[in-house]
């Protein structure tokens, strides 16, 4: 175990060092902001291998592995269903920017729904890149040590440090050309992976795989929760919107379609790992379980897979929160890249402080996903001419929601799905039901006093 440590220290070091050295430096707010090299946007593969790799963080795999320990097949079904988040986001933004002519969210907010709503709406958006940092590097603590130990902490602090300097380097420049390298790593870690677990273990895990003893209803139910929250959940997230207007419309929409495909393969395969921990009776984290019982290459190259989709994940998160810093809300022509290089340094530090304070990782998705969704009729019905106040409703009503979910206040007599994720499958249909409801409710009485007028008008003359 002593020479597994010793290889682990070792591969972050030499990771993040040959990351520094060979990420771009960006000299202006194109390059740093969006990831522009004398005006040319990035290419297909460019876009879609970061998008995939942005969204497959570590926690992520972890918690498709976990879910595969639950729930079999189903439960890396359900996990990898959230990835359809790419399949509506690309679809939905590829009509705004060619059929409204839309530049970004934030600007599509501000100019339907006013300030308040770009303030609420970034404070969304910060809670979750302030999520990402804390949940992935949780991840990558536990591969080093116990939590709560020296080894735990100082793995996430050196981590999230080494991955802040190359970030600041380049911003989303160092973002993009680091994310090539990093899917390039998880594909092969992934095969290598895979390829020495699924041969020896077939006869095993195929009776796992058809379902027998596990939780089903459980991964049904979360299964639901994906496809209700998959309407609201990428809109979100800057990781991900923001590379929706990079490139041209077209380029755009065709990457976010491959990387619908290709990201939901990924983790539906990295769940066989949680489904093999299961088969062999092991107990605890599976992916850690697994690397730790198959001994130092297994542990090594299950180490580099989650450094490699944390690392870019965060990196991602570092440059949307600068971005959103600087750029989105309006402060670019008061400040320069020093701006948002500072941006990112405040929420390294910030998104560390819940690591000591022991949260749940599935939390940051599931939870999170529930807060949200009153966006979904604010990005599914766009074109829809509502009133201001239409957003602040719908979002509210889910954020109230959430929190109440989160602390552990909703009435039993709104649980009407059993098993487990049963409750957050129940609040996620009545919060998306609400959220429309709330939505459109403006707009009906709007309406309804239009007509009182023109009929007492009409009475008047008459």
């Amino acid at each position: 175990m002593q020479e597994a440590t010793y290889g682990q220290w070792t591969i972050v070091i030499l990771f993040f060092v040959v990351l520094f050295f060979i990420s771009p430096k960006a000299k202006n707010m194109g390059e740093f902001f969006l990831a522009s090299k004398d005006g040319r946007s990035p290419s297909f593969l460019m876009l879609t291998s970061s998008l995939v790799i942005s969204w497959i963080f570590a926690k992520s795999i972890t918690n498709a592995a976990n879910l595969g320990f639950q729930s079999g097949i189903v439960g890396g079904i359900a996990y990898a269903a959230y990835y359809l988040s790419f399949l509506v986001a690309g679809l939905v933004i590829y009509q705004m920017r060619v059929k409204g002519n839309i530049k970004s969210i934030h600007s599509f907010l501000e100019r339907k729904f006013g300030k308040s709503s770009l303030l609420v709406f970034s404070i969304l958006i910060g809670i979750r890149l302030f999520n990402e940092v804390w949940s992935n590097t949780m991840v990558i603590g536990s591969y080093f040590g116990e939590a709560g130990t020296i080894n735990y902490y100082f793995a996430i602090l050196l981590f999230t440090s080494l991955t802040l300097a190359y970030t600041l380097k380049g911003g989303l420049s160092s973002s993009f050309f680091t994310d090539a390298i990093q899917m390039t790593l998880f594909g092969c870690l992934l095969f290598l992976i895979l390829g020495q677990l699924l041969p020896a273990h077939v006869g095993e895990i195929l009776p796992e795989i058809r379902g027998e003893g596990w939780d089903v209803v459980g991964g049904f139910n979360l299964l639901a929760v994906a496809l209700l929250q998959v309407f609201s959940y990428p809109f979100h997230d800057p990781v991900l919107t923001d590379r929706a207007f990079i490139a041209s419309p077209k380029v755009s929409l065709n990457s976010f379609l491959t990387a619908t495909g290709v990201g939901g393969l990924c983790i539906l395969l990295f769940s066989f790992v949680g489904v093999i921990a299961r088969s062999k009776g092991l107990e605890g984290d599976p992916a850690v379980e697994i690397s730790s019982t198959f001994g130092i290459g297994m542990m090594l190259m299950m180490n580099s897979i989650m450094i490699t989709s944390a690392a870019s994940t965060l990196d991602s998160a570092f440059a949307s929160f600068s971005k959103l810093t600087v750029m989105d809300l309006g402060l670019k022509e008061k400040s320069n890249l020093s701006i948002g290089r500072w941006a990112m340094v405040l929420l390294a530090m910030l998104g560390t402080i819940p690591v000591f304070l022991g949260p749940e990782i599935l939390s940051a998705t599931t939870i999170s996903g529930l807060m949200v969704m009153g966006l979904t009729p604010v990005f599914i019905c766009w074109r829809t001419q509502v009133p201001k106040v239409s957003f602040h409703l719908s979002v509210g009503i889910s954020l109230l929601l959430g929190i109440l979910m989160a602390l552990g206040l909703i009435p039993s007599f709104l649980i009407f799905f059993k098993g487990k994720y049963g409750d957050l499958l129940s609040i996620s249909l009545i919060s998306l039901i609400l959220s429309f409801l709330f939505f459109f409710i403006p707009k009906w009485i709007f309406k309804s006093n239009q007509k009182l007028k023109i009929l007492a008008t009409f009475q008047e003359k008459f």
